[in-house]
């Protein structure tokens, strides 16, 4: 694999890998919404794990699947960037429940995120494109259940 997807890739999975640490400092912080947070957290860990072994592939660069990760670099630095501050932010006083949803749904409509999601949802001819969305089936739209939950859950 080249050099730039290969710095894509790191971000992407450097940002799966941070939200996955916020939502469990959000399932420590906030015991009424904890599984919801668990859940959230084991997915965005799947995620980095896909994309890993995604990396590990010894095959070139046009097997890759298309569209996987977002191509933006600056948006991906940026997006974690943001993620980090939030960890940071919250380590020290944890948030309300209302200001860590509006987090989460933040960073899930943000640039990598929200670019993963448009890679599951749309159609491809692509052999390993079909294969890792069969393997990621269950673990979708974090930000649809987001504000699922919210509204459910009458989080304002």
């Amino acid at each position: 694999m080249s050099e730039a997807p290969l710095k894509q890739l790191d971000e992407s999975i450097a940002l799966e890998l941070n939200l996955a640490k916020l939502y469990t400092l959000f399932h420590d912080s906030l015991s009424e919404d904890e599984d919801f947070w668990w859940q959230l957290a084991m997915e965005e860990r799947g995620h980095a794990a896909l994309l890993q072994q995604e990396k590990k592939q010894p095959q070139p660069t046009e097997f890759f699947p298309e569209g996987l990760i977002d191509l933006n670099l600056d948006e991906l630095v940026n997006a974690n960037q943001q993620v980090t501050k939030l960890i940071g932010q919250f380590s020290v006083v944890p948030p309300s429940r209302s200001e860590a949803f509006k987090a989460a749904l933040h960073m899930e409509e943000a640039a990598g995120e929200y670019h993963y999601q448009q890679f599951l949802d749309n159609p491809s001819n692509s052999y390993s494109a079909n294969i890792f969305k069969q393997l990621n089936q269950e673990d979708r739209d974090h930000a649809e259940r987001i504000k699922l939950y919210i509204k459910h859950n009458h989080i304002v």
